[in-house]
């Protein structure tokens, strides 16, 4: 019996179910098959099929347990991340080999060199206990039984804080101005000061300060009758030949004379100030909460006492009218209002800044022309400035919009009389004469410059490219311009080609004002009357005061490097402020780092109420 089956390669296959051939003569027949004698080639299924086991051939790919990858894509991939690895090693070997060049950091600029030696001068200042990093081998500790004075009724711990120039009284009105405006600095630069790598240095500086003006008055109390105005005594009046702090010529470390402390109960102005520098230090500790809410409770006390017993500091005190005089208090209470708004968000003090009444007290609306130079003294010219920038980012409007808009014209005015196309002030072969050519003027030179750098990069940061002054419209870069100028003329392009910045550069005063600074640190103590002949001499220094500005040249731009001309040679912690400030202004490259536009917004509520959310979408 036969069957017939499907050839598997075309044909009848006849399957003869008689044959009695085993399974195994089969198989044997198949394998004895000649095949070459077949006319096509077959596929893998058939060769199974029919011709039996093929060579066994290697897995085509790899089981990695939760993955199976081709054989191939898989030794090509251990293959280049090994080839990788060694070509990363021999080219890590070569970097570390290679002797390295430099070439990305562009050398800083003339800013950034001089900021550094400008911040080492608050360092030489210090009262107290100084910190091991202080980085001024001649000085020392100094001071430190300062408040335990034998003459005065007071007995409390004013150890730390600021000697004020060459001498070693802690003038606290010019004091507290040094730190508001170091502080502002770092508010709106304070990436620049990192990129210069100074943001912890200056922030020591005004921690230093602040923590010292605690120790001035109840700053834990909701209100206060008194506080401190004054460490130290310097009136050499009418011959007096009693110790003190002018009157002798030692180093602070060696002082032994009484160091008196004033205190004042109708002190607006100072206290406004002091207000304002707690306030602005506030925002700049203001990741550090405790101490920042610590100097903010400080602010709105001395705040409120300001407010209170309406007077000026230096009407009570011949100190103070003989060195620090100061002319009014209206200008602190805009400037201190300003800054406790900006520090705690309540409106009320930018109600204050904003009245009218206040304004007119300090000059606003009379277009005097001195208003419009910041120092020590006076206010307005910054606090203008600093309220000008709530209408730029804020515009707050109705009730505030009106005096805004009224401060921000003085700033626009006080912006236009900088510029040497108007005649408004005198000026020397280079340098602007904002004290009208009396001595000392860069102190005055360097708050303009700082202000002019500030409003540019204000107009800059709100997409403006400029503003008018009267018909004629002046663009952010002349208002730069100008206050390079003024600080270029400071580093040495000036036509006496010194700096006057002891340090920088290779021409600089030599016999700066400075009691510290002109006695050497050697084992010898000379006494009150010891040191004059050193304060006399026509020999330098012995000690390097790095990063002082001096007070200047007169108004035909001559100098005079001789030590006991304090007019032309001493340096001042206010001055040295503004230089910081200008500098910082204007180190690295404008297009790459500019103001902080919102640190200073950050205690300041949303201006209009948050809109309310959408309707729920209408259902049938």
């Amino acid at each position: 019996m036969s069957m017939f089956g499907r050839d598997p390669w075309g044909g009848p296959l006849e399957i003869n179910a008689a044959d009695s051939a085993t399974d195994d003569d089969r198989s044997r027949n198949l394998q004895d098959f000649d095949r070459a004698a077949l006319s096509r080639p077959l596929d893998e299924t058939q060769q199974s099929w029919l011709l039996g086991p093929t060579e066994k051939k290697k897995k085509k790919y790899v089981d990695l347990g939760c993955i199976i990858v081709s054989r191939k894509i898989f030794v090509w991939t251990v293959g280049t991340l090994l080839v990788s690895a060694l070509l990363a090693g021999f080219i890590t070997l070569i970097v570390k080999t290679v002797p390295r060049h430099h070439h990305s950091h562009a050398r800083p600029d003339n800013y950034t060199l001089a900021l550094h030696k400008a911040l080492m001068f608050f360092n030489a200042q210090r009262s107290g206990k100084l910190p091991k990093h202080n980085n001024v081998s001649w000085r020392g500790n100094s001071c430190l039984k300062d408040g335990k004075s034998a003459s005065s009724s007071i007995s409390k711990d004013l150890v730390g804080g600021f000697y004020d120039a060459g001498d070693a009284i802690k003038f606290n009105f010019p004091q507290s101005f040094t730190i508001t405006m170091l502080s502002w600095s770092v508010i709106e630069y304070s990436a620049k000061y990192e990129a210069a790598g100074e943001l912890n240095h200056v922030k020591e500086i005004i921690k230093w300060g602040t923590d010292y003006f605690l120790k001035t008055f109840n700053h834990s109390a909701d209100s206060i009758s008194r506080m401190v105005a004054q460490v130290g005594a310097g009136d050499t009046s009418g011959g007096s030949t009693t110790p003190n702090d002018h009157y002798c010529w030692m180093r602070p470390e060696d002082i032994d004379y009484d160091r008196p402390v004033t205190e004042c109960s109708s002190c607006s102005d100072l206290a406004a100030e002091m207000a304002a520098s707690l306030a602005a230090a506030s925002i700049v500790f203001k990741d550090n909460k405790a101490y920042s809410q610590k100097l903010v409770h400080g602010a709105k006390t001395l705040f409120q006492f300001s407010r209170q017993q309406r007077a000026r500091y230096s009407a009570g005190s011949a100190e103070a009218a003989k060195f620090y005089n100061s002319t009014s208090y209206w200008d602190e209470f805009i400037w201190g209002g300003a800054w406790l708004y900006y520090a705690t968000g309540n409106s009320s003090y930018l109600q204050l800044a904003t009245t009218p009444g206040l304004g007119k007290h300090a000059g606003v609306f009379w277009g005097i022309l001195d208003n419009s130079v910041l120092s020590w003294d006076n206010k307005l010219a910054g606090a203008a400035l600093l309220l000008s920038r709530l209408r730029l980012f804020l515009s707050p409007g109705y009730p505030y919009e009106e005096m805004l808009r009224t401060f921000h014209n003085q700033t626009s005015i006080t912006m236009c009389s900088y510029l040497p196309t108007f005649t408004t002030w005198n000026r020397t072969r280079g340098l602007i004469q904002l004290n009208h050519g009396n001595p000392q003027p860069l102190q005055y030179v360097v708050n303009a410059a700082f202000l002019a750098t500030l409003f540019s990069d204000y107009l800059d940061a709100a997409d403006t490219p400029g503003w008018y002054c009267g018909p004629n419209f002046f663009s952010t870069d002349t208002l730069r311009e100008f206050a390079k100028t003024q600080i270029d003329y400071i580093l040495g392009k000036n036509p006496r080609k010194m700096s006057y910045i002891v340090g920088f550069g290779n021409h600089y005063p030599k016999h700066v004002h400075h009691r510290g600074a002109s006695i050497p640190k050697n084992k010898i103590r000379y006494n009150c009357k010891g040191g004059w002949k050193l304060r006399d001499s026509s020999k330098p220094n012995p000690n390097t005061l790095v990063g002082a500005l001096v007070a200047g040249p007169d108004k035909h731009d001559g100098f005079r490097d001789v030590r006991t001309n304090y007019n032309y040679t001493e340096p001042t912690l206010a001055g040295n402020a503004g230089l910081v400030a200008a500098l910082v202004a204007l180190s690295g490259e404008k297009s790459r780092t500019t103001i902080d536009k919102n640190t200073i917004f950050s205690a300041v509520p949303p201006m209009f109420p948050t809109p309310p959310p959408p309707p729920a979408p209408w259902k049938p």
